[in-house]
């Protein structure tokens, strides 16, 4: 894996980051920064790594402002050749649809649906073995999930991991109880994983996800910033 997990408190920010010797210096509670060494010929800049307390999930923004007015969180299942998309408006969960695309043509789809869905974060499922490891496909993942965090990060918008071990089969449980047939299932059940990414990250209020981050300072910025408040996104009276 091509970059850092640091852990703030209970939950854990990952940087898809390739510099070589770095150092990884604490300056306040729950706020980390990664310095390069003075034994480092490479001349980069300094690398913050944001909290979570400064680039909160929206569960956690809405467990803490119940009137919260921001974007909607769009759950992803990442597959080898389907992806499955679920979307929550509040704590509202819904499947959206199955996408059969891969690499920049899957990251271009994802940003359109979100900008159709007023989306400002995703959330990514990591898959895990039975025993909370990484397997081979989490370094997929995470490699997917780097790439397309910069391009999200651009928009201000934030991405995020969370495990997803289980998934699948609480998915299929879903599709059963609710009478979907063996066919309807079969083409469903990766936006239903999906669905329960989402429940998950929202019952858990964020906590054990990991923010990706970009390398870039100014996306880093960006990410502070958050996505631009127009009076389409965020309308007057809105309730979610």
């Amino acid at each position: 894996m091509n970059g850092a997990a640091i852990t703030t408190g209970t939950s854990t920010l990952f940087l898809p980051i390739n510099y070589p010797q770095l150092l990884l210096h604490k300056r306040a509670p729950n706020s980390f920064h990664l310095l390069t060494t003075r034994s480092c010929s490479c001349n980069v800049p300094p690398i913050r790594a944001l909290s979570l307390e400064e680039i909160p999930p929206n569960a956690l923004r809405r467990k803490r402002d119940a009137s919260l007015r921001a974007g909607f969180s769009l759950g992803v299942d990442l597959g080898l050749s389907r992806t499955g998309l679920a979307l929550s408006k509040g704590f509202s969960i819904r499947p959206l649809t199955v996408l059969e695309l891969r690499g920049q043509k899957l990251e271009l789809r994802l940003l359109e649906i979100a900008e159709q869905q007023e989306v400002d974060e995703f959330i990514i499922g990591l898959p895990k073995s039975f025993d909370g490891k990484e397997t081979p496909q989490s370094n997929k993942v995470r490699s997917v999930a780097g790439r397309f965090a910069v391009r999200a990060a651009e928009r201000g918008w934030r991405v995020y991991l969370q495990d997803e071990h289980g998934t699948s089969a609480e998915a299929m449980g879903q599709m059963i109880d609710l009478g979907l047939s063996k066919s309807a299932r079969q083409g469903k059940i990766d936006a239903y994983a999906a669905v329960v990414v989402l429940e998950r990250y929202f019952s858990l209020l964020g906590q054990g996800i990991e923010l990706v981050l970009p390398k870039q300072l100014e996306l880093q910025e960006k990410l502070l910033k958050g996505p631009p408040e127009d009076e389409d996104f965020y309308p007057e009276g809105f309730d979610d």
